[in-house]
Parts: structure tokens; C-alpha cells; sequence
């Protein structure tokens, strides 16, 4: 139980930091209701429309490729940093990997995952 007693006291002053933050904040913040102060602004232009739009999926699928795309550019750089340690059979590993990185961006391109203009369909002759 004495191995705990930082990690406990830890999380008191991390808990009374929120708090006194919240505290303070609530006592010295403005308080004013003025007619534009409930209405949605976004950087200086008064918004158009509703907030309800429905958004294309391609919108989240591009989303979410990049977060892929991007989590696995992590795993290379932490390769790169490692690499001399790593040795000939690192390098092998990473060919392998960029190799199903590259396969799988050709597989969405010929999929039409990265496509954003219309399907257009050709007339038969």
C-alpha cells in the first residue's frame, strides 16, 4: 500500500485543479445575454442554413483512410528510429509492410474509394 500513495496524491491535486479551475472560472467569468450570444457563429461569418446537413459518406471514408494512412506512418517513423538496431531482417519487415501499404492504396483507387466526382455512366453503342 505505500507504493500507491503518489498516484493517489496525484489524483487529489489533479482533482482540486479541475476543481479550483471550474471555480474560479464560474466566479470571474462574464456572465451577459445579449440577443447574439446563443447564435452560432464560425470565424466572423454569420452561418447559412441548417446545422442538420447530411454530408456525403465519402466525407468520413476519406477520414477515415487518412487516419489509417497516418497511424501507419507512425509505426515507419518509429521503424526509422530503430532501423540501424533493427538490422537486415527490420528492413525486410518494412518492405513488407510499405509493399501492403502501397497494395491496399492501389486497392481503394481501383475500388473508387478516392474518387470524388460523379459516376457517369457511358451510353451503349
Amino acid at each position: 500500500m505505500t507504493e500507491i500513495w503518489p498516484l493517489v496524491v496525484y489524483f487529489f491535486l489533479t482533482l482540486a485543479i479541475v476543481m479550483g479551475m471550474m471555480v474560479v472560472s464560474h466566479v470571474l467569468g462574464q456572465r451577459h445575454n445579449e440577443r447574439a450570444t446563443g447564435s452560432p457563429y464560425e470565424s466572423g461569418i454569420v452561418s447559412e442554413g441548417s446545422a442538420q446537413v447530411r454530408f456525403s459518406a465519402k466525407f468520413y471514408l476519406t477520414a477515415v483512410f487518412f487516419v489509417i494512412f497516418d497511424l501507419e506512418a507512425v509505426f515507419i517513423y518509429a521503424w526509422a528510429v530503430a532501423a540501424v538496431t533493427l538490422g537486415w531482417s527490420g528492413y525486410i519487415e518494412i518492405v513488407i509492410f510499405i509493399a501492403i501499404l502501397v497494395a491496399t492504396l492501389i486497392y481503394l483507387w481501383r475500388l473508387g474509394g478516392l474518387d470524388w466526382a460523379p459516376q457517369t455512366r457511358h451510353p451503349r453503342s
